[in-house]
């Protein structure tokens, strides 16, 4: 027993300066990884260098009590020039069925395969192809609605429904079936019922990261009566505030969105509280620009293809700049005080400047050298008042 003892504590007197080399080897190759330390304790990640959270949209419809269904609605975006298909993977262990791939320009079916990634016979992937390859300026998306199967995410405890699930998506949403209302649900989240009379949660995951989400619900008596609420994390408006030298007072702009709403135009509601000049529209389901009309002094633009179903939408990006009394140099300090609107604005301070100061929640980053200021609006409210301030570093 003392030789294998003795034997055992050589082999971890060997072992272990190897495994801190390997350690070190690591951190020098790659000193933000990441993850977890074998003690548990957390391992940095890379800088912030992206100007907006991810893009894609997920809602989750838990089917009938019992079923251990839920059907998943989800809206990836590819932004690769040249891609010609979009892959989404099924999370390990849960039996995916029911797949159906559209065109959220047409609302007209896709092309795809359902098919296992890899060697582990849990892991499979949707190849599902774009109406064309992604165009430069543009983007690729389309529409997936699957059904999983998994007792580890959706269970009863009684008649009642428990459905957990660690979610890393960044706009979500989860409605429970006909005839449940909610006993519980541990994300802070907005609360709306369908136009079917079902309940939903709609909510930001704004990290991206994994966000253990767990939902009670119960039978209920109740009746819900479908409303015409605003459902704010299914619009993906994301709108760049790019301040150019604060002295200039000139600010550029540019705006992605999707516009659901049926007919053969786009009015651009946008340029109500930015008036921009220079204006330019791109269809970014094709790369186009699109001709602006006016309609009195509202603006649209006419759409290729009319939108006709809801599984339809325009893929629009605008761009142009305006000049903003609120944004100033004040001795040494640059102020930019402005309300704004949607979900997601982000704001990049011109070369040479720090954040010092900014009045609402906001991730903080560096794009090309600039720094940057990314805001989510969780209010109910479409609008905000936000004050930055910044200073200048030396020459």
């Amino acid at each position: 027993m003392l030789k294998s003892r003795t034997i055992l504590a050589a082999a971890i007197a060997v072992a272990i300066p190897a495994l801190i080399a390997a350690q070190q080897r690591g951190r020098a190759d790659n000193p933000f990884p990441g993850g977890a330390n074998p003690d548990g304790s957390l391992r940095p990640t890379p800088p912030v260098t992206r100007l907006f959270t991810q893009d894609a949209y997920t809602e989750y419809e838990i089917l009938k009590p019992g079923s251990e269904e839920f059907r998943i609605k989800f809206l990836p975006e590819e932004s690769k020039v040249g891609a010609t298909e979009l892959v989404n993977a099924t999370r390990g262990g849960s039996e995916g069925s029911g797949v159906e791939v559209f065109d959220p320009r047409t609302g007209k079916p896709l092309t795809f395969t359902y098919q296992q990634e890899g060697s582990d016979p849990d892991n499979h992937a949707i190849h599902a192809k774009l109406p064309i390859p992604v165009p430069q300026g543009g983007v690729g998306r389309v529409l997936i609605y699957k059904t999983y199967k998994d007792p580890r995410t959706y269970m009863m405890h009684g008649d009642d429904i428990v459905w957990v699930r660690s979610l890393s998506g960044y706009r979500l949403g989860v409605v429970l079936p006909k005839g449940f209302a909610f006993l519980s649900s541990n994300v802070a989240a907005q609360l709306m019922v369908s136009a079917s009379g079902q309940l939903k949660l709609a909510f930001a995951n704004p990290s991206g990261q994994s966000n253990p989400v767990t939902i009670h619900a119960r039978k209920t008596t109740a009746t819900f009566v479908g409303r015409n609420d605003n459902d704010m994390f299914f619009d993906d408006v994301k709108t760049l505030y790019d301040l150019e030298a604060p002295e200039a007072g000139r600010i550029k702009v540019e705006q992605t969105y999707s516009d659901y709403r049926r007919g053969a135009r786009a009015q651009l509601d946008t340029l109500a509280y930015l008036p921009l000049q220079d204006l330019k529209v791109i269809d970014l389901d094709t790369g186009k620009p699109f001709s602006t009309a006016k309609d009195g002094a509202k603006t649209f633009v006419k759409l290729d293809l009319p939108i006709e179903e809801d599984k339809q939408s325009a893929h629009l990006k605008l761009t142009g700049s305006f000049r903003d009394p609120m944004y100033k140099a004040i001795g040494d300090e640059l102020i930019f005080d402005r309300t704004l609107y949607g979900l997601r604005n982000t704001v990049i301070l011109p070369a040479g400047w720090e954040v010092s100061a900014l009045s609402q929640s906001g991730t903080i980053g560096t794009y090309e050298g600039r720094a940057f200021v990314a805001l989510i609006n969780l209010n109910g409210e479409n609008n905000y008042r936000m004050t930055l301030r910044a200073r200048k570093r030396a020459s």
